[in-house]
């Protein structure tokens, strides 16, 4: 594992795949704070359980189904369109443009895809504040994944069928290393997004996968030099 990509292993390359929330915007923005407190509060509404309880069961169903809404949706047969709706009513004006970051995304060869554990009109949205939305083939997200999220396998079979992508030249960037795990087994070259200066800043333990490390060919906590280092080639 290295930090420092080699263009030349990179040459092949003719898909792209990047997942959304902090990957594609930075951990540092926040964003995925407002969901995660939306999330909360849905599940208080929805079972009548004050916060601390809503809260502990929300990272529960998290860490034993995906998703928070994976596990609404098997426990208690929540609506995911409702679901997807409240949770993603956000403040996208915390997501800072990054001009540079789409030109960089531009420049990279072949087709370019998002891949995210959230709604469609949650990265449509994220992608146009951060000002990349035109550099993208598609958008795969929960609904077009049968509402199975990462890092499922069945998820990311859907994604390669529906775009027909051969795994040993696809690319994935991720920001939780266990949903690389299925790319790697498929060939994909693994790409782990941490936080800037690599700060250990996760606030859940089980976000930080260290034994998914063989599942990681590269990281980095700058998707733009990174990228930009890549397509230099």
């Amino acid at each position: 594992m290295t930090n420092l990509p080699d263009p030349a292993r990179f040459a092949h390359i003719t898909d792209w795949v990047f997942d959304l929330d902090n990957t594609l915007y930075p951990h540092h923005c926040n964003l995925f704070s407002q969901i995660d407190m939306r999330m909360t509060t849905y599940v208080s509404q929805l079972l009548d359980l004050p916060r601390e309880e809503a809260r502990a069961l929300q990272k529960e169903l998290y860490r034993q189904h995906g998703t928070t809404l994976r596990g609404l949706m098997e426990r208690h047969q929540v609506d995911p369109d409702d679901f997807l709706e409240k949770v993603h009513d956000i403040d996208y004006s915390w997501i800072e443009p990054d001009p540079a970051l789409g030109e960089a995304i531009r420049a990279l060869p072949g087709r370019k895809f998002i891949f995210t554990n959230g709604s469609r009109s949650h990265a449509e949205r994220a992608a146009e504040r951060l000002g990349v939305s035109d550099h993208f083939e598609d958008i795969f997200d929960i609904v077009a994944a049968g509402l199975t999220p990462k890092p499922a396998k069945e998820s990311y079979d859907l994604f390669v069928a529906l775009h027909r992508i051969v795994g040993p030249n696809a690319v994935m960037f991720e920001d939780i290393a266990r949903n690389l795990r299925a790319p790697k087994e498929i060939g994909m070259t693994t790409v782990l997004i941490v936080p800037r200066n690599f700060e250990p800043t996760y606030s859940e333990i089980w976000e930080r996968d260290p034994d998914q490390a063989d599942a990681v060919d590269y990281v980095t906590d700058d998707l733009k030099a990174f990228l930009k280092a890549v397509a230099a080639r």
